[in-house]
C-alpha cells in the first residue's frame, strides 16, 4: 500500500515549483529513482527543472521526458522500467556475488574473481588497451525509456554534465541536445569503458564536475527550491586499505568536491546579501533540502556495480522511506524557507 499523500505546505495548499538535484553512484542510483518514485505520489509538488550527473543523469532524463506532459505515473513507470531493465541486462553480467557473499548477506560482490581481475587489470592498462565492456544494450535500454523528442519540448527543464577529456572543462546538455551518448558519456568511468566520442570530442563521467552540477540548475530553473539527493558519502568511518577502496574513496572525493565548492558558495553569498536579480542573487536566494541515503555509505565499493533485482528493490525501498520521512519531519519548509543550510552538507573541517 502507498503511504498516505503528504498535504501541501502553506494554510492554502497551493502547489510547490521544486528543483531535482541527482547524484549518481552506479547500483546506489536505485536509491535516487525510490526518493522520485515517492515525490512524484505529491500532486502538490511540481516539478520545475532536474540536473545530474551519471546515474544521477538518467533518472533526470527519464523523469523530465515522461513529465513533458505532466504525467506523473508515466514517469514512475519508466523509471521502474528502466531499473528492472537494468537488472535483466545484470543476469548476465560476470560481477555477481559469490556464494560468500549470498552466506554472509553482503550486497558487494567483493569474492568476484572477475571484479577482482578487473581491479588487478585497470591498474595495468586502460580500455582503450582492450575490447573492454560494450555499451551497446545499455544504450538500447535508454534509448528505449527515453522519448526524447518530448523530452526536447518539454516543460520540465533538465541539465546533464559530462568531463571533456583533452581540455579537463564541463559540457552541459540541455533538453534540446540531450541524446543517449550524451547520457553514456555523463556516466562513462574512464578505469571501465573508452572515453565516449561526441562530435568527434572524448567525454568521461560528469561527476568530475559535479556530482550534481548545481550551476545550470540554479541559472535556469525558475523555482526557488532545490532538492539534493544524495547518495555518494561524505565521510568515511575508516580509511581505505585495499586497492580497490582506495580507488573508489578517490573517486568520491573527487565527485564531491565540486560540489562542496558550490554549496560553499551559497553559503558565503547568503552572508554577502547580493541584488537578488543577479546570478549571485538566486543562489542567495535558493532554498535548499536534501534527502540522503544512510546506507550506502556502508556498501561496499563493489556494490555499485551489483545489478540484482533484488538490490535494486532494497535501495528503492530505501528511498521511498527516506522520502516519506522528508515530506513528514520537513515537507512544510518547502515554498518556505530552507530545511537545511548549504553548509550542513559539507565535511566537518571542510576549508578548514
Amino acid at each position: 500500500m502507498a503511504p498516505p499523500k503528504s498535504p501541501a505546505p502553506g494554510p492554502a495548499g497551493e502547489p510547490v515549483r521544486v528543483n531535482l538535484a541527482l547524484q549518481g553512484g552506479g547500483a546506489h542510483g536505485a536509491f535516487v529513482w525510490g526518493v522520485l518514485d515517492r515525490l512524484l505520489e505529491e500532486p502538490w509538488l511540481i516539478v520545475d527543472s532536474v540536473c545530474g550527473s551519471s546515474a544521477g543523469a538518467i533518472n533526470a532524463v527519464i523523469a523530465a521526458s515522461a513529465l513533458s506532459n505532466g504525467d506523473k505515473a508515466v514517469a514512475r513507470a519508466r523509471l521502474a522500467g528502466f531499473w528492472e531493465g537494468l537488472a535483466g541486462m545484470g543476469t548476465v553480467t560476470p560481477f555477481r556475488r559469490g556464494p560468500l557473499d549470498v552466506l554472509l548477506g553482503r550486497w558487494s560482490p567483493d569474492t568476484s574473481p572477475l571484479l577482482a581481475a578487473m581491479d588487478f587489470t585497470a591498474r595495468m592498462v586502460t580500455p582503450f588497451d582492450l575490447q573492454g565492456p560494450t555499451f551497446l544494450p545499455f544504450r538500447q535500454l535508454i534509448a528505449s525509456s527515453i522519448d526524447f523528442d518530448a523530452l526536447a519540448t518539454g516543460k520540465v527543464r533538465v541539465f546533464i554534465t559530462a568531463t571533456h577529456v583533452r581540455t579537463g572543462g564541463q559540457r552541459v546538455f540541455d533538453n534540446g541536445s540531450i541524446h543517449p551518448d550524451a547520457l553514456l558519456a555523463s556516466a562513462c568511468l574512464p578505469t571501465l569503458f573508452k572515453a565516449v566520442q561526441i562530435d568527434g570530442e572524448p567525454y568521461w563521467d560528469g561527476g568530475y564536475h559535479g556530482n550534481p552540477n548545481l550551476a545550470p540548475l540554479i541559472r535556469g530553473s525558475t523555482a526557488l527550491d532545490t532538492i539534493l539527493v544524495q547518495i555518494n558519502p561524505v565521510s568515511r568511518a575508516d580509511a581505505p586499505l585495499v586497492g580497490r577502496d582506495v580507488a573508489s574513496r578517490i573517486n568520491e572525493i573527487a565527485f564531491n568536491a565540486a560540489l562542496f565548492k558550490e554549496l560553499r558558495m551559497a553559503a558565503m553569498l547568503r552572508e554577502a546579501s547580493p541584488a537578488p536579480d543577479t546570478e549571485a542573487g538566486r543562489w542567495a536566494a535558493m532554498r535548499f533540502h536534501r534527502i540522503a541515503s544512510e546506507s550506502t555509505p556502508l556498501l561496499g565499493y563493489a556494490s555499485k556495480y551489483n545489478a540484482e533485482w533484488a538490490f535494486f528493490q532494497t535501495l528503492r525501498d530505501e528511498g521511498r522511506q527516506a522520502a516519506q520521512d522528508f515530506l513528514d519531519e520537513r515537507g512544510d519548509a518547502l515554498g518556505q524557507r530552507s530545511s537545511i543550510q548549504p553548509e550542513d552538507v559539507l565535511p566537518a573541517a571542510y576549508g578548514g
